[in-house]
């Protein structure tokens, strides 16, 4: 029996696979297009691996702070975090994670919200 999520679903080979999904849709997304002109796809997809690996029980590890740090420059919106949100369940689902462990996964990312989303100031 496996002894992390990581390992369950073949670790980073699978996780690449479900964020490239998730990117692809993000791409045909009014809300999320815009985040991604211009990015290094490459990067943020091994970014974005290996952050999902590190909810999942991988090597990776990244903390509040740092998620904080690279993302206060992107005025994230909430729209775009629950956006991004769907279309990582429906990568997930599509890659046939059974519905527990994506419940767990989701659970672990919307904890992370505060640092990704950019604060109003009012």
């Amino acid at each position: 029996m496996p002894d992390t999520l990581f390992n369950k679903y073949g670790g980073y080979a699978t996780l690449t696979r479900v964020v490239e999904d998730c990117y692809a849709k993000a791409h045909e997304s009014d809300v999320l297009a815009p985040y991604f002109d211009g990015a290094d796809m490459r990067e943020l997809v091994k970014r974005q691996t290996e952050f999902l690996g590190s909810l999942m029980g991988g090597p990776q590890s990244y903390s509040n702070q740092e998620l904080r740090r690279i993302h206060r420059h992107f005025d994230i919106t909430d729209t775009a975090f629950s956006t991004m949100m769907k279309l990582m369940r429906e990568s997930l689902e599509h890659a046939r994670f059974e519905d527990p462990d994506i419940e767990f996964i989701m659970d672990k990312m919307r904890r992370r919200r505060r640092y990704v989303v950019t604060p109003r100031r009012y």
